[in-house]
């Protein structure tokens, strides 16, 4: 490569929970450079998942990562060119890149949904998603099933 690598953004933890995995996921959600807006968005989103799970004894943000670890894909597959053919090669996610495919899923599926406001439609896919059902569960088990339907093509793994 001629240019040399970007270097990776330092992001800072959330004001509330200081973790770093919120504000990736905040910034995934924002629109328009309206982060206070994103912010409160999610926050009601997990005041909401705490209501609706009142039994559970973890806490909403604990709710929230075993939700995003149901929906993050181990492997995908990608087009490869050989010899005037497209196959599908199945390759395995750089971790970098399964939390962010994750989180974008979970948002899209969340704003596709029905309901009110952003923070229920998010509430809900967060519940379905820790209950191993939705739209982005149902999207990681169809990216494995492609990739399992293309191991034969894995040997052209780039």
């Amino acid at each position: 490569m001629r240019k040399a690598k970007p270097k990776k953004r330092q992001i800072l933890p959330d004001p509330v929970y200081g973790d770093v995995r919120v504000t990736k996921f905040v910034n995934h959600l924002m629109y328009d450079g309206k982060k206070n807006t994103a912010y409160e968005i999610f926050y009601s989103a997990l005041e909401n998942v705490k209501a609706k799970l009142p039994n559970e004894e973890k806490s909403a943000l604990e709710i929230w990562k075993a939700a995003l670890d149901n929906i993050t894909p181990q492997v995908e597959v990608k087009s490869r060119r050989v010899g005037g053919a497209t196959f599908q090669v199945p390759t395995e996610i750089r971790p970098d890149r399964k939390e962010s495919v994750s989180m974008k899923n979970l948002i899209l599926y969340s704003r596709k949904r029905g309901g009110k406001t952003m923070s229920e439609k998010l509430c809900a896919e967060i519940v379905d998603a820790y209950n191993n059902q939705g739209g982005a569960y149902k999207r990681k088990e169809d990216m494995h099933r492609m990739a399992e339907a293309n191991r034969a093509f894995a040997y052209f793994r780039f």
